[in-house]
């Protein structure tokens, strides 16, 4: 049977080991416990006494002693880590989507590991196979445009993943997050029934991007559905900078007639457009609707704040977590695989002019 001195008496008399090598045994000893009660401490804490966990984690804090994750990986093949992926970290929703992720992983006792790709598929893969190496449970991807070895990469080796700020019916399951094409056909015939029929586009690059596409496919199926299109020169495509916006909102307003609505691929590419809007001196909305996707803060308060369709970030990460934590359990998770995208009517957009 362990001793059942209290552990400050026992680190009292013995000289407490150095702390790179402290190990389970040790800490077992300190406190007065089996090596079988620190495992429970650490990876079940619930499963044990208050009294008694405290008594280990105090042991635990005063010896300095890191579990070895490699060790505990290879007894139970899990390393309680997931890992996602991320094409950037400066987007609104994928910023507040990380932040969900972590949340909803650290309840249920996993490490988020996460990456950036800067929408590069060889770098994408690279770093998912990384991640692979280090024996992650499971992984988080955006989106379902990727390299092609990807996904083979991931099922040969027993992996589970799953799509994110993304919605097809026809995969329903593997995905989790808006239908993209969805959104902006809604958004589209949102204008058309305000009697716009001159628009202009300024799409996000769909290079290894499919929600891009998804997006830009939606739009052009509204406008046809209604005998409409978006004339050559009022078309224009770029990555997601304010800057970008402002230089191609100014490139399809050259072209006469002008629009009388503009339509973004996202927040950022529409904050620049509104912006260089109010230097070109057109008054929005009564001369020009401009409309965006995606909802970051400054869109709400801008001096005209900017109609937009809200992905709910939030919701997307949480689901996509909780989705990918019941497939590492082997468990059934409830979760609403299509996250609708939300239509915020702002005073950038209104009737088209008489």
């Amino acid at each position: 049977m362990p001793s059942l001195e209290e552990p400050q008496q026992i680190l009292q008399r013995e000289a407490t080991p150095p702390r790179n090598s402290v190990g389970l045994r040790d800490v077992a000893r300190a406190a007065g416990v089996s090596t079988a009660t620190v495992s429970r401490v650490i990876n079940n804490p619930a499963a044990v006494s208050p009294k008694l966990r405290a008594r280990v984690e105090s042991v635990v804090k005063h010896l300095g002693w890191v579990p070895d994750g490699a060790a505990r990986a290879l007894t139970t093949r899990k390393s309680n880590a997931i890992g996602a992926v991320f094409p950037t970290l400066s987007h609104g929703d994928f910023a507040r989507a990380t932040n969900a992720i972590q949340e909803e992983l650290l309840v249920s006792g996993y490490t988020l590991l996460l990456a950036c790709s800067n929408y590069d598929a060889a770098q994408e893969y690279a770093q998912v196979r990384k991640f692979v190496e280090q024996g992650i449970d499971g992984i988080i991807l955006i989106g379902k445009a990727h390299h092609p070895e990807l996904e083979h990469f991931l099922n040969q080796r027993g992996v589970p993943f799953v799509y994110a700020f993304v919605y097809d019916p026809e995969t329903h399951g593997t995905c989790v997050g808006p239908d993209n094409r969805k959104a902006l056909f809604r958004l589209t015939n949102y204008l058309i029934d305000h009697g716009h029929s001159r628009f202009g586009l300024i799409a996000q690059s769909t290079q290894n991007n499919d929600r891009a596409a998804a997006r830009l496919e939606g739009v052009r199926d509204a406008l046809a559905e209604r005998g409409l299109a978006v004339r050559p020169q009022h078309f224009a495509i770029g990555e997601w900078t304010i800057a970008e916006g402002r230089a191609l909102f100014r490139q399809i307003m050259a072209a006469e007639p002008r629009p009388t609505a503009v339509i973004c691929g996202n927040a950022f590419l529409a904050v620049g457009a509104l912006l260089e809007s109010q230097d070109m001196g057109i008054k929005v909305p009564d001369q020009l609707s401009i409309v965006g996707y995606d909802d970051i803060e400054i869109m709400n308060h801008l001096p005209i704040p900017i109609t937009t369709m809200r992905v709910q970030g939030e919701l997307v990460g949480r689901d996509a977590a909780r989705f990918i934590i019941g497939r590492v359990e082997n468990r059934p998770i409830e979760i609403a695989f299509e996250c609708s995208a939300e239509l915020l009517i702002r005073k950038s957009s209104g009737p088209a002019p008489a």
